[in-house]
């Protein structure tokens, strides 16, 4: 028998999956994985040196791999990339998955990311470039989403709360 996440973190680049995450984890008394974290100790190099290194597709190749190992093996909370939701099979293996998506307005994104050199999909035209991300990957976001939870002007602690409460979870 295989394993399998309590719960899937998917969202944008900066919408807190991580804190979010790591919050979760904590008081669901499960573990935390995120993917990038799993990329970047394989390949020994950061994600922003992949994508300059190799590209984009390659980067994705690596992802994709990744996420489908971290499906089968990891039974706690599990954040995903910004855009390993691009692939179809990745999709498919998350269709019967309790799957969060964290979302926030392009405003919030802004003040988060901090529009910084680190994140290689953004580097020309940073709040242009997040819009037509999102434009291209918020339908897909919410294919796979059990749950949405809004992130703008909240807390990470209120997020978890109102992650908890929409997928009816309960404290360890």
């Amino acid at each position: 028998m295989s394993a399998a996440p309590v719960v899937v973190l998917v969202g944008p680049m900066g919408v807190g999956k991580s804190t979010v995450g790591q919050l979760l984890a904590e008081r669901l008394g499960v573990g935390y994985r995120d993917t990038d974290d799993d990329i970047v100790a394989a390949q020994g190099r950061t994600i922003a040196e992949i994508f300059v290194d190799e590209g984009e597709p390659a980067f994705r190749a690596i992802e994709k791999q990744a996420v489908h190992r971290a499906l089968a093996e990891h039974d706690g909370v599990l954040a995903l990339g910004g855009g390993a939701i691009l692939d179809a099979d990745t999709r498919a293996l998350l269709a019967g998955q309790r799957v969060l998506y964290l979302s926030m307005d392009v405003e919030e994104a802004v003040r988060r990311t901090g529009l910084n050199a680190a994140r290689p999909l953004l580097a020309v035209n940073p709040r242009k470039q997040w819009r037509e991300l999102m434009e291209a990957r918020r339908h897909l976001y919410e294919e796979v989403a059990t749950a949405v939870v809004a992130t703008d002007g909240r807390t990470p602690e209120e997020v978890v709360q109102a992650a908890l409460d929409a997928l009816e979870l309960k404290d360890a």
